[in-house]
């Protein structure tokens, strides 16, 4: 019997997935952004096998892009910085940093807020209440204000700042699911669920957020692209990934002192922050466009 079910799984999911991506290729938007996304992570993965410089290794100051490198035959494809690490090469090791963080800091937060919704819309009562009435404490700091606040007193690390994204974010991720779960415990499947008898907990992780699904993929996108920013903003002001760990925001934080002198510097890594932004807010009206459609 379980064979068979497994049999019968498989298939199912692997339709599913396929469905996806055929609903995705509706929206040329979504396949835009999806692809500028891709760019970036296919970069981040090959990053330790293509051929580049090391990104923390002093090489020769200030070359602009194309020039070449007058101790070996090789070319700076965009330049060096003021202390002579190649800036495609910290660029492309950056990307790593922020995919990875971003990914994991809006995971957490996705975590945290979902199961605070789910509890706060379907439970109700003085859950309900506590958790409303915490998340609005932490939605009345400003964000930036919470940001400093924690990384300063806890530290500059990538497991910080996956604290400060969550403390920030998961209080607005429980409003909507919340929203969403008190819509959605009054239909049908919701009452023939508690008729069979099931718990809570199953009615909540089982019946409610896989139908809630829809809004929390688009916004979970939109959230990446604001904890992208997040990062970049984190490591533009210093509070950011520890060095030598190669930083978007902080590479353009260093040219300040430099001025016009060092514009491709800065200009590097902001098209690459704007870049992978754009890829995910491309990705969520495509999904949103897709959704209204069906």
């Amino acid at each position: 019997m379980t064979d068979t079910n497994n049999t019968v799984a498989a298939p199912s999911i692997l339709s599913k997935i396929a469905k996806s991506i055929g609903l995705l290729k509706e929206s040329p938007i979504a396949i835009f952004g999806l692809s500028l996304i891709m760019f970036w992570v296919i970069l981040a993965i090959l990053a330790p096998i293509l051929p580049l410089y090391d990104p923390n290794t002093p090489l020769e100051p200030f070359k602009f892009p194309l020039d070449g490198s007058a101790k070996n035959d090789g070319l700076y494809w965009l330049g060096t910085d003021h202390k002579g690490r190649d800036i495609l090469s910290r660029v492309i090791f950056g990307a790593q940093q922020v995919l990875v963080w971003a990914t994991m800091a809006t995971a957490v937060a996705y975590i945290v807020g979902m199961f605070m919704g789910v509890v706060a819309g379907y439970l109700g009562g003085w859950w309900d209440e506590a958790i409303s009435f915490i998340s609005n404490v932490l939605l009345s700091f400003p964000v930036i204000v919470l940001y400093i606040i924690i990384i300063t007193y806890l530290g500059a690390t990538g497991f910080n700042i996956v604290l400060a994204v969550t403390f920030a974010s998961a209080p607005g991720i429980m409003r909507i699911v919340r929203g969403l779960v008190l819509d959605l415990r009054t239909r049908d499947y919701i009452f023939a669920a508690q008729t069979r008898g099931e718990s809570a907990m199953y009615i909540m992780l089982v019946e409610l957020l896989p139908n809630a699904r829809g809004p929390l993929i688009v916004d979970a996108c939109l959230r990446l692209g604001y904890t992208t920013i997040t990062i970049a903003m984190l490591g533009y002001l210093g509070l950011g990934l520890p060095p030598p760990d190669p930083d978007w925001g902080k590479m353009i934080a260093e040219t300040q002192p430099l001025g016009s002198f060092a514009g491709h510097m800065a200009l590097v890594p902001a098209i690459a922050i704007s870049s992978l932004v754009l890829g995910f807010n491309l990705l969520a009206d495509g999904l949103r466009e897709i959704s209204m459609r069906d």
